[in-house]
């Protein structure tokens, strides 16, 4: 099955690049690049890598930039085909048993069950909501590393087909190609299938210009020297053996956070009263005081 788009969503990588730019995402060129071929090739985007990298925040984006509709899908273990594609509404569907009952002693289970699995009864989840749409959508399924593999191999029937089969139904096809992004904080390997199926991107921590850039763009009133500087000691701070290293959006925390204290620039003081905005665990926070008291000896 051959589904086409009325028309590509950008006209060139340059565009996807300065369009992420205008909504506040700064992509680089290998980033806008994937998302230009995801969109020309009508195929789902599979971006991994560490927390915190911006992974969500592209498909965000993507669906402000295109004046899409996003519709998620948050997995989690345990996962199932009810709550992530349809499942029927059963206290409705016994009311109606009830009331159908009532009105006529001799229905027969024939007449009852053309009536209960229709339309009315159905709940419809994120992935078929996403099939059915007419309206242009984003689909992300995010962080699809935490479901089992019998969900996994589901995603995958839908993402390859863009159809569902509901027995009760018939088939539901798609009319378009919803943009497909899933993400993953690589806390299991993913199917050779499911890669197969998407273009592959991975997202790290940023260097420290574009970390700088990313601030300058997220944080408003911050000054360049400031900026420069947070995104010095977040790097920093990232060398260490930490459990959790700081997150992009965590800086964007910090960066708020000092902004809001008043800091023109970061002390040392100030930097370690502060360490809790950007790391979550004591020993993280003490390991990274101990480093900026060294910096600043």
């Amino acid at each position: 099955m051959t589904l086409t788009n009325a028309e590509p969503r950008f006209e060139s990588v340059p565009a996807v690049r300065e369009g992420l730019a205008g909504v506040n995402y700064l992509a680089d060129e290998g980033i806008a690049g994937v998302v230009y071929l995801a969109d020309r090739l009508q195929k789902p985007v599979l971006i991994e890598g560490p927390a915190g990298t911006g992974k969500t925040q592209l498909a965000k984006s993507i669906a402000e930039l295109t004046e899409s509709r996003l519709i998620r899908l948050q997995c989690y273990e345990g996962l199932d085909e009810s709550k992530a594609l349809y499942e029927w509404n059963y206290k409705k569907q016994l009311l109606r048993i009830q009331v159908e009952r009532n009105e006529d002693e001799k229905a027969t289970w024939n007449d009852i069950e053309e009536d209960i699995f229709a339309e009315d009864f159905l709940l419809t989840r994120p992935l078929l909501e996403a099939i059915r749409a007419t309206d242009p959508v984003v689909l992300l399924i995010d962080e699809v590393d935490r479901v089992e593999v019998e969900t996994e191999a589901l995603l995958l029937e839908i993402l390859s087909d863009y159809q569902v089969s509901i027995p009760e139904l018939g088939t539901v096809q798609a009319t378009q190609v919803p943009l497909v992004f899933l993400t993953s904080n690589n806390t299991r390997e993913l199917s050779e299938a499911l890669k197969r199926r998407c273009l592959y991107l991975h997202l790290d921590y940023p260097d420290l210009a574009r970390e700088k850039e990313i601030v300058l763009a997220r944080v408003p009133g911050i000054t360049e020297n400031l900026a420069d500087q947070i995104a010095r000691v977040v790097r920093s701070i990232r060398q260490l053996e930490l459990k959790k290293a700081p997150s992009v959006s965590e800086t964007l925390d910090w960066a708020r956070t000092l902004l809001l204290l008043g800091a023109t620039e970061i002390s040392e003081a100030q930097a370690t009263e502060t360490l809790h905005i950007l790391l979550k665990y004591q020993s993280d926070i003490e390991k990274a005081a101990k480093e900026l008291s060294a910096a600043a000896s």
